[in-house]
């Protein structure tokens, strides 16, 4: 989602997280069995999380991502505006330290991601030419996720195609390129990384209706044709008492597909201020979620989207709404966070 990114290089981080995480680790970290990454792997799945490279100087910040979360998705810093701000011209810098702090504490890392309509630099935005589009896009994710091949688990390779009547979004690839620019995304990625998993992700399409059944569509497309995709993410940016009610069946059935299904960027945000009562229901929404995951087989993780309210980007997205996640703006823990370890098993 837009943030302010900052440009850092692995040196420059590891060498601030360096300083004092020993001390962050004690203060900060919960009982190992009973974090949200240690509870998550008692059924064999990943708990993540989203980040930003600007973050990893925040030593309170790098003690919660450590001792709670076993999964890092770059939440800005792997996209087109920042990797590739001008044609040919990468800049990995950021991402590479975020991918070098998972490798150091054994996170996974989830790639996010090659070919979406936002964050494009202007340059994208502007061809009107299939063939230079396409090259364009070819040229995007082999040296993206050729520069990642072995470090990434898994590729959002291409995000929101569809819009909630399930028609296609109106983006410059679908308008240059038409309906082949995911397979085609889809092929490169796959030639590019053969060993990630290749992932379609989408929003609103957490429960049953149109933009969910375009989707299922498409999947179900792929796997008969042999097209290469492994896995779809739902995002999740639910709000507080509002969670759609057949989020389980709806994962079950892209499951029956053979294809993984992830939650990848949940939070659930509220009206504020915060209350009592809306936080119970907060908690309450949150181990709904995960009980839905838990209940089929073929989802594999979770993804929330930020460590803390500090980081969330809902307040400046969503006027008056807020205090979406685990932790909250002073990184405490929230009545969600105890609710989502239990649901987990912990």
């Amino acid at each position: 989602m837009n943030r302010h990114r900052m440009a850092l290089t692995a040196a420059t981080v590891s060498a601030a997280v360096a300083g004092g995480i020993a001390l962050v680790a004690t203060a900060m970290a919960s009982d190992a069995a009973t974090s949200l990454g240690a509870a998550a792997a008692t059924s064999g799945r990943t708990f993540g999380v989203a980040v930003a490279a600007g973050n990893l100087t925040d030593q309170q910040y790098v003690g919660l991502l450590d001792t709670q979360f076993t999964g890092i998705t770059p939440e800005n810093d792997m996209k087109w505006e920042v990797t590739e701000p001008a044609p040919g011209d990468f800049d990995f810098a950021a991402a590479d330290a975020i991918v070098a702090h998972a490798k150091d504490q054994n996170q996974e890392v989830r790639g996010h991601t090659l070919v979406w309509h936002s964050q494009l630099p202007g340059y994208v935005a502007a061809l009107t030419d299939p063939a230079e589009l396409q090259a364009a896009v070819d040229r995007h994710i082999a040296e993206v996720a050729g520069h990642y091949r072995g470090q990434v688990a898994y590729w959002d390779v291409v995000n929101e195609a569809f819009v909630d009547d399930g028609s296609r979004r109106d983006s410059v690839f679908q308008q240059v390129l038409g309906d082949g620019y995911i397979e085609s995304a889809f092929r490169a990625a796959r030639a590019a990384d053969p060993d990630a998993k290749l992932c379609y992700n989408d929003f609103n399409t957490e429960g049953v209706n149109a933009h969910s059944d375009a989707v299922l569509a498409m999947v179900e497309d792929f796997v008969d044709r042999g097209v290469p995709i492994d896995c779809v993410g739902f995002q999740a940016h639910l709000i507080t008492g509002a969670l759609p009610p057949d989020i389980q069946a709806n994962l079950a059935r892209f499951a029956a597909l053979g294809v993984e299904v992830q939650i990848t960027e949940l939070d659930i945000r509220m009206q504020l201020p915060a209350d009592e009562a809306k936080l119970a229901q907060q908690a309450a929404d949150y181990r709904s979620v995960v009980a839905a995951c838990l209940a089929v087989e073929k989802c594999s993780s979770i993804t929330v989207w930020q460590v803390s309210d500090r980081e969330s980007w809902v307040p400046g997205v969503f006027a008056g709404q807020g205090a979406a996640l685990l932790f909250d703006e002073q990184r405490a823990e929230k009545p969600a966070l105890a609710a989502t370890v239990a649901a987990l098993g912990g």
